[in-house]
């Protein structure tokens, strides 16, 4: 099995887009996914862009795609990456794409000196907790994730 991990370009943002509404509609949220190719061009692949993105192609084929950025952590006195989307299509799962997405990146953080690689995942999906435990990730079960968006934000950062 041929499976090779690239960086994603300007070229790939139609394809991001089209893996992330898949992802969406797995965790049943695709009525939350308002990102258009062209935010995806502007913001992912700016020159300024502190994210980056790789495609996973299994044969030559698309099977996959993870999304990360730079993170920091004042505890360790040092960056880490945090991995916002790690996606496989249902047809490329137990090809080993996904482990080796995971993997490259990562390779990366070691690369790079990072302390950690941490990324989030629903408490229902219990193939992708069950995937992350056998690589030796550990929940940070403590921990509460928030979130401000939308006009919630902007109320706020106005007030």
């Amino acid at each position: 099995m041929n499976v090779v991990i690239r960086r994603a370009g300007r070229q790939d943002a139609k394809l991001i887009l089209a893996m992330i509404a898949e992802l969406a509609e797995y965790e049943k949220a695709l009525h939350e996914v308002v990102a258009s190719q062209q935010d995806i061009e502007s913001s992912l692949f700016a020159e300024d862009s502190t994210s980056e993105a790789l495609i996973c192609e299994v044969e030559g084929e698309a099977a996959g795609y993870a999304v990360f950025f730079t993170s920091y952590s004042t505890w360790l006195g040092k960056n880490g990456i945090y991995l916002e989307d790690l996606y496989v299509s249902p047809r490329f799962r137990g090809q080993q794409a996904g482990k080796k997405l995971l993997r490259h990146i990562a390779q990366l953080a070691v690369a790079r000196g990072c302390g950690r690689l941490e990324w989030s995942v629903l408490d229902w999906n219990q193939p992708a907790i069950d995937f992350y435990k056998s690589l030796g990730a550990t929940p940070q079960d403590e921990w509460v994730r928030y979130r401000m968006e939308g006009q919630v934000l902007s109320d706020f950062a106005e007030s």
